[in-house]
């Protein structure tokens, strides 16, 4: 099908009016439906659709737009693979009885009050040996939500908690792929840009032990003692899983394979395998079982292969296994097509790179410029959800601009991490927000505000270039 050619240029107005079709549509939806996926996907098509409009006035055809929503899907291909591999990890480490064991050890052993500190450091910890926010959250994550569950603790906060820690590492970490790429991109030696971060990011992890540990004091979760429902999902693990120690080998196995480098959804893949040998050898699944819940997720009903009776099993308990799968990963595909269905169209009408470049003539000064970079990193991920990319685009855009005003590199690379590394899942239509509903069972809406550490970086940027004339502390200059 081929759209009318136009020979019209593109003005500010017509690039900005699918993100502002988008904003809309989000806030009626608040207003007037029901918050979710089923919603989002509505809204990115509305503003897909507004978008192609757009192209076709300009004389870009369909073809146009799938070719460039192709190629977008192909770059992400990495990160989809790294979807579906988490999606098979979740159940069978269910079926292995590793999510169980966490859950079991970790209701035991945290109070509920300080549940929501303790998944912050803990994911932190994961992410920064790891360097990987997806795999820290698919993993000791989802074992915290079901611990969080357990203990009738604040989902939302806690999910909250795990996205923060998840990205402080995937910032800081010399093993995460976005510390690498924001460094090529500004020019930055690594190292160098990892030691400049610490401006930002020192505070915001003060300000996360400060905010989770006030929510602790203040939240109305009894300090001691176990809730009855956290004893009862105790009693139906205890009653279906062996609880052997041989279930902590899978995070073992995807730690181990992260650390030296093998690519994330095959160190995944491989922590689901031997998870699911462990489930047949150990736990007494069948092979089927295995099989049916990599590929469609845990059903109640294969804890009859162990000779449990899934109907006097808890609703908690369920809810906490029942989980997982290929196919449970499908919605949040959809997600992705629409989204970037609606960053093809942008994209072929030439809308991004214009609002980048009225950015950029709209910079007076050190502030303007770092503001505007996060502006510009800011407003890209949220149409491609692509961190690699955007970093090397934004990145070599934005390098003559710091070198003019003196700045050193690692400023720009800085505030690349600040403006896209940290603040994608907070956008609900990107990929990692996407993912992080999708694996912790939180909405992003409902998990964004606890997200403290997303916050911190692009504030305390904004803080130090705006100062930096009076206190010439946090920026570096040539």
């Amino acid at each position: 099908m081929t759209l009318l050619r136009t020979s019209k240029s593109l003005t500010a107005g017509e690039a900005l009016l699918p993100i502002a079709t988008m904003l809309v549509l989000f806030a009626l939806g608040a207003l007037f439906l029901e918050l979710s996926s089923e919603l989002l996907v509505a809204v990115l098509i509305g503003s897909a659709a507004v978008a192609g409009l757009v192209a076709a006035r300009h004389g870009h055809t369909w073809d146009d737009i799938q070719r460039s929503t192709g190629k977008k899907l192909a770059d992400v291909l990495p990160a989809i693979l790294i979807l579906l591999a988490i999606g098979m990890l979740i159940a069978t480490w269910v079926l292995s009885g590793t999510i169980p064991f966490l859950v079991y050890w970790g209701v035991q052993l945290v109070s509920p009050r300080y549940l929501v500190l303790t998944a912050f450091l803990a994911t932190a910890i994961m992410s920064s040996f790891t360097g990987t926010s997806w795999g820290s959250a698919g993993t000791i994550g989802v074992a915290l939500m079901g611990t969080a569950a357990a203990l009738d603790a604040p989902l939302a906060a806690t999910a909250g908690a795990v996205v923060s820690g998840a990205y402080f590492g995937d910032k800081l970490s010399p093993l995460s792929d976005s510390t690498n790429i924001c460094a090529i991109g500004a020019g930055a030696p690594l190292f160098v840009h990892i030691r400049h971060m610490l401006y930002t990011a020192v505070p915001s992890f003060v300000l996360c032990l400060v905010l989770y540990t006030l929510a602790a004091r203040l939240a109305p979760v009894p300090a001691d003692g176990m809730p009855e429902s956290a004893r009862l999902v105790l009693a139906d693990i205890a009653a279906v899983f062996s609880l052997h120690w041989i279930a902590l080998l899978p995070p073992v196995i995807v730690i181990w394979g992260i650390v030296r480098r093998l690519p994330p959804a095959l160190a995944i893949s491989l922590s689901a395998l031997v998870a699911a040998a462990i489930g047949v050898v150990v736990e007494g699944f069948s092979i089927q079982d295995a099989v049916v819940a990599a590929v469609g997720g845990f059903r109640a009903e294969m804890v009859a292969s162990v000779g449990a009776d899934p109907a006097t099993l808890g609703e908690a308990f369920i809810r906490l296994v029942v989980r997982g799968g290929l196919y449970g990963m499908a919605n949040t595909l959809i997600v992705v097509i629409a989204a970037f269905l609606l960053a093809g169209a942008m994209d072929v009408s030439g809308a991004l790179h214009l609002l980048i470049d009225r950015m950029l003539q709209a910079v007076r000064s050190v502030f303007g410029l770092i503001a505007a970079t996060m502006a510009a990193g800011g407003t890209m991920i949220a149409l491609t959800s692509h961190g690699g990319v955007t970093a090397l685009v934004i990145g070599g855009l934005f390098q003559e601009a710091y070198e003019e005003r003196g700045l050193a590199a690692e400023n720009l690379s800085r505030s690349l991490e600040d403006s896209v590394t940290i603040t994608e899942p907070l956008m609900p239509w990107t990929v990692s927000a996407v993912f992080m509903a999708t694996t912790l069972g939180v909405s992003t809406i409902r998990y964004a505000p606890w997200a403290i550490f997303c916050y911190g970086g692009p504030f305390f940027s904004l803080l130090l270039a705006a100062l930096f004339k009076r206190t010439r502390f946090g920026l570096r200059l040539l």
